[in-house]
């Protein structure tokens, strides 16, 4: 199993931490960033969706600022990420461009992601980028978060994107071979673990240790991600960046690093990991077609099948799904708000356009962002 994950896997989220991007943190290492392109190129190559999560924002514009040692202020390293991310997003561009590919930035907050409206308008950045055969390369907006809301880590944040986006794999590259019993930098008998399950305790207990100087990540934040991307059915594998052409080796089949596996299914996990953040904002009655639709053909639900709309939500919000009795039969994330939705429903999806001036999601309710009760 380890040998197929990624494989097998369609869609991947790949994290590279600043250690594998960076000359010790004095600005990019821009033969590094050619080398994950030609890989990615690959993977590609092969029919798989790539999502980049890439740090060295922050390392660019300490060196462009002429700054040896990483500011702890938050004003100044949200000044050195808003200069390194010009830095970044041009060097990404260029060489994927040797590949005719094509790349967008995108930066993400962790408030973008809690609040439901932002985090349907991400999700459907993301997945159209990908409809477009686009690679997104995502960076946490260290020019505006602050302590709040800052993600902590691109760990994180690659986990995160990983349940936005329904991955299948998640690959954080380090630059450690992966995770060990103990901390093989102080324990010449640590041996590696090749495979085990996400979330389990006596693995994150292991994982102990915080970061580098470059980067706000350790072995840690790394193995708590592995356990937030399995809420949504991912598997995680966590290997060195510094293995020869590792991602084409492991798309090929090859075991290397630590294999963390997601115990549940992808779609029990991801409508457990929705149930858990649902909160009814407002009730839609649903005639018999569209019930059926929903129970016994695994449809998403249509404008054309609402009958009555109660109360006032906005579009991400979540939404009781009634039958013409009143029994609650569903629940999701909607598109549309509650006004929206008044003045579309009964009519056919293609209708949407000319009803509103604009459309944001053929599918009143997804059938990825809906859980049958």
């Amino acid at each position: 199993m380890s040998q197929s994950i990624l494989k097998q896997a369609r869609r991947i989220v790949i994290k590279v931490g600043s250690s594998l991007v960076t000359n010790q943190g004095q600005g990019l290492d821009h033969d590094a960033l050619a080398c994950w392109a030609a890989q990615i190129s690959y993977l590609k190559e092969m029919g798989k969706e790539i999502i980049l999560v890439s740090s060295g924002a922050i390392a660019e514009g300490m060196q462009r600022l002429g700054w040896k040692k990483r500011p702890t202020a938050l004003y100044e390293l949200q000044a050195a990420a808003a200069i390194g991310q010009m830095g970044l997003a041009q060097a990404y561009a260029a060489c994927f461009d040797r590949y005719q590919l094509l790349t967008a930035q995108v930066l993400l907050t962790h408030d973008d992601l809690s609040n439901r409206r932002r985090y349907l308008n991400a999700r459907s950045t993301l997945t159209t980028l990908l409809k477009l055969n686009i690679i997104p390369i995502i960076n946490e907006n260290d020019t505006v978060a602050i302590d709040e809301i800052r993600f902590g880590d691109n760990d994180t944040l690659a986990a995160l994107v990983t349940n936005l986006t329904e991955a299948d794999a998640l690959v954080i590259l380090t630059d450690q071979p992966g995770l060990f019993t103990s901390d093989p930098r102080k324990n010449s008998d640590a041996k590696l673990i090749q495979k085990a399950n996400a979330g389990d305790s006596d693995i994150v207990a292991m994982a102990g240790g915080a970061g580098s100087e470059i980067g706000r990540g350790g072995m840690q934040s790394k193995v708590l991600a592995a356990k937030r991307a399995a809420r949504s059915g991912a598997h995680t594998l966590i290997a060195s960046g510094r293995e020869t052409n590792v991602l084409v080796r492991l798309a090929q089949g090859e075991a290397i690093g630590t294999l963390l596996l997601a115990t549940l299914p992808v779609l029990i996990a991801r409508k457990q990991w929705l149930a858990d953040h649902l909160q009814i904002r407002g009730t839609i009655t649903i005639d018999s077609g569209a019930m059926k639709a929903l129970a016994t053909e695994g449809k998403s639900l249509l404008p054309i099948g609402v009958v009555e709309v109660r109360g006032d939500f906005e579009r991400g919000e979540a939404v009781a799904c009634l039958d013409q009795e009143g029994n609650e039969i569903a629940r999701g994330l909607i598109n549309y708000s509650a006004r929206e939705t008044q003045k579309i429903m009964r009519r056919p999806s293609h209708e949407i356009q000319s009803i509103l001036g604009y459309v944001d999601e053929s599918e009143l309710i997804h059938r990825n962002n809906l859980v049958l009760l």
